[in-house]
């Protein structure tokens, strides 16, 4: 397929996609990036959100959360190396609200600044979590 580009969404425990896709839209550090074939390359890190890939074929696209990693782009690949990542279907928004919760109250009782690095960056992954369960539930209906 002359107008698809292969994507790998890969967390350290498994492969959670690959496969081809027609676009590719994710959460980069400086804002949204959407990547179609034949793109530029580029190396960038990405925060916690939604990964949202449109296969081929497919009425519905691919949904993954990303809790922030590493995203690589070539003319015909793009790689996201995530930290954590999780399936669409997989999204647990009690979960995520409680995490969300957890980390709220580790910033308030944070003695040092490692606790509170750690206390934003895991409230920066509910949130992002949230979000994309969100927008998941959205383009749903």
């Amino acid at each position: 397929m002359a107008n698809t580009i292969h994507v790998d969404v890969v967390s350290a425990e498994e492969q959670i996609f690959s496969g081809e896709a027609t676009f590719v839209a994710l959460p980069g550090e400086q804002g949204e990036l959407g990547i179609y074939p034949k793109h530029t390359p580029l190396i960038t890190r990405i925060r916690p959100g939604a990964v949202r890939i449109q296969v081929p074929g497919q009425a519905e696209d691919e949904f993954v959360f990303v809790a922030g990693g590493l995203l690589e782009v070539q003319p015909n690949s793009v790689t996201v190396l995530a930290d954590t990542a999780i399936r669409g279907k997989d999204l647990d928004e009690a979960k995520a609200n409680a995490a969300k919760k957890l980390a709220e109250e580790a910033l308030e009782n944070s003695t040092g600044k490692m606790d509170y690095a750690t206390a934003q960056a895991e409230l920066a992954a509910a949130v992002g979590q949230l979000a994309a369960i969100a927008k998941l539930r959205n383009l749903k209906g």
